[in-house]
């Protein structure tokens, strides 16, 4: 089984895309990936698309928003440096329509209330914004490296459709058939229709209303006039995603959901001909005593089970047979990953007895991605989470 050489990754990478299943680690790798390559002397910013908050948690900040963040306790010593920040999907399409349109017109859209509704839970539209996002931290040339946490689930790639998935939103016929009330200078929607749409147009007006309609119709006129930007910068982000200095890293579990996940990201990223640094598999278990298996240690607890001896070391030694079992299940699953995909690099994550809350647990990962994991050492103590 391939390892991942994650120094060589967080010292020579430009971008680095996290990507994988929900409840897997992926937010801990990001944040551990980051902080590592931060101590190693690089400029860092992680932009985590996860709800859930536990970033700026483990990196001891009250929250995160739209504006990257300094992370107070990083060591500067080799000079880098490490800004954390979480996605705002409305406030980026505000800050795009804010830089991309007149001072009025970006008022009259902003205000619209279809924009409102777009802007804030659209389908698509977070990944598109991730994408944006992502494009303006490169511009900027702020920093070395930008690490990116992405949504859980398939959903993860699915800023890889973005552009695509906007063109055919605003390149389809009933989006044409709205623009006609707006380019006609907002006179009577009726009028502008011909005979052929007329049924079409009564509908969505008993549907929507007449001034519902016409809104829509101006936004729609509105959007248009920033698409080309839109779609300009949408495609400059994919080739870059796609540039030698970018990796995609996916992260399981050794479960046979996640790695399922997990088998669908490495090919889905081998399709889009996506630069792959391999799998980080974590919470893979260990036993502190390999070399005593699973049937002795249950047969040594059922006989003191039997002479009424000891029940606490009987315990123990139930408890480690749990252990030995779920370290052989583990590594069957790692086998059977990589007899799949033999190209694609592996490193584990040992489980973890608790989640990862500070900037010492973040480290800890690092090191421990960093080293590889030897699944036939005792566990270390803390959860990647």
């Amino acid at each position: 089984m391939k390892s991942v050489d994650v120094d060589r990754l967080v010292d020579t990478s430009s971008i680095i895309v996290c990507c994988g299943a929900g409840g897997v680690g992926k937010t801990t790798t990001s944040a551990a990936l980051a902080l590592r390559a931060a101590e190693r002397g690089r400029k860092v910013c992680v932009l985590t698309i996860d709800p859930a908050r536990r970033l700026a948690q483990s990196m001891g900040l009250t929250e995160l928003d739209n504006t990257p963040r300094a992370v107070s306790g990083v060591d500067g010593a080799a000079g880098g440096s490490l800004d954390a920040m979480m996605l705002d999907m409305k406030r980026t399409f505000d800050e795009i329509v804010l830089s991309h349109a007149e001072p009025q017109r970006a008022q009259q859209i902003l205000a619209n209330p279809f924009y409102i509704s777009l802007s804030s839970s659209f389908a698509g539209t977070q990944e598109y914004m991730a994408m944006e996002k992502l494009g303006q931290l490169k511009a900027t040339g702020n920093w070395d490296l930008v690490v990116v946490d992405t949504p859980p689930s398939r959903s993860a790639l699915d800023f890889l459709d973005a552009p695509q998935r906007l063109g055919r939103f605003l390149d389809g016929r009933m989006i044409r058939m709205l623009l006609a009330p707006a380019k006609a200078g907002g006179r009577g929607v009726m009028k502008v229709f011909t005979v052929g749409l007329n049924v079409v147009t009564n509908v969505l007006t008993k549907v929507l209303g007449g001034e519902a309609l016409r809104d829509l119709s101006l936004f729609v006129a509105s959007l248009e006039t920033m698409f080309g930007g839109f779609r300009e910068r949408a495609d400059q982000t994919y080739r870059l995603l796609k540039e030698p200095g970018t990796a995609f890293v996916v992260v399981a579990v050794p479960e046979r959901d996640a790695l399922r996940e997990a088998a669908y990201f490495v090919e889905r990223l081998a399709a889009e001909r996506m630069p792959l640094a391999g799998l980080v598999l974590n919470r893979v278990h260990a036993s502190a005593a390999p070399d005593l298996s699973a049937q002795r240690a249950l047969a040594a607890a059922e006989a003191l089970d039997q002479s009424g001896e000891s029940a606490l070391t009987a315990g123990v030694l139930r408890l480690h047979a749990e252990r030995v079992l779920a370290a052989t299940r583990d590594r069957r699953m790692a086998e059977r990953f990589a007899g799949a995909h033999p190209a694609v690099p592996v490193v584990q994550v040992a489980a973890q007895a608790s989640d990862v809350h500070d900037l010492d647990g973040l480290r800890q990962v690092g090191a421990e991605l960093a080293s590889g994991y030897d699944a036939g050492a005792p566990d270390r103590g803390r959860r990647a989470g």
